[in-house]
């Protein structure tokens, strides 16, 4: 019984696929990081916990700026029990798609590469939660939907197990 309950364990580890860039090559619209964060944007957005439960709603006011392969995104948030937080991206184009960004909270450099209508970040975040900062990281994926929305997903881990997600639908203004 060991046996069987150990294979159909690592049957289910190993038989969940994750995403890969590659999955969106030659997809369009191509994601235009620089054309679609430049201007006015909003979102909407909710946190979830790790058993899917929505624990906060949030908008974003965003001003996106570039300039030579150099961005900058401003970001407003206000959650819906008044909190009011802000964060400010420094964003570098680099060659083939790729990109890095910083920002206050952000630890060290994000990087992010896009392919087709997919962008894909990675990095880690001190968070706030109950008075503390809690170091997490984020798994963040944009998906382009066309030239007006783009949807965001973001798992939130801690060393290594999942604790939440965030979905956020931009829009130009």
């Amino acid at each position: 019984m060991k046996i069987l309950l150990g294979l159909m364990f690592s049957l289910m580890i190993f038989g969940c696929s994750s995403q890969s860039l590659d999955d969106y090559a030659n997809s369009s619209p191509a994601f235009d990081v620089e054309s679609y964060f430049k201007g006015p944007l909003q979102a909407q957005g909710i946190v979830m916990d790790r058993g899917g439960k929505v624990t906060r709603r949030f908008t974003v006011e965003m001003l996106g700026t570039w300039k030579d392969g150099q961005g900058k995104l401003e970001e407003w948030f206000i959650f819906d029990d008044g909190e009011k937080t802000t964060r400010t991206w420094k964003i570098t184009k680099l060659s083939n798609g790729h990109y890095a960004g910083t920002a206050g909270d952000v630890v060290g450099s994000a990087v992010g590469e896009s392919n087709g209508f997919a962008l894909h970040w990675d990095y880690q975040l001190d968070l706030p939660v109950d008075g503390k900062e809690v170091r997490v990281t984020f798994d963040d994926w944009l998906y382009q939907v066309d030239n007006n929305v783009v949807i965001n997903r973001s798992f939130i881990s801690k060393w290594g197990f999942r604790v939440g997600e965030v979905i956020l639908v931009i829009t130009k203004k």
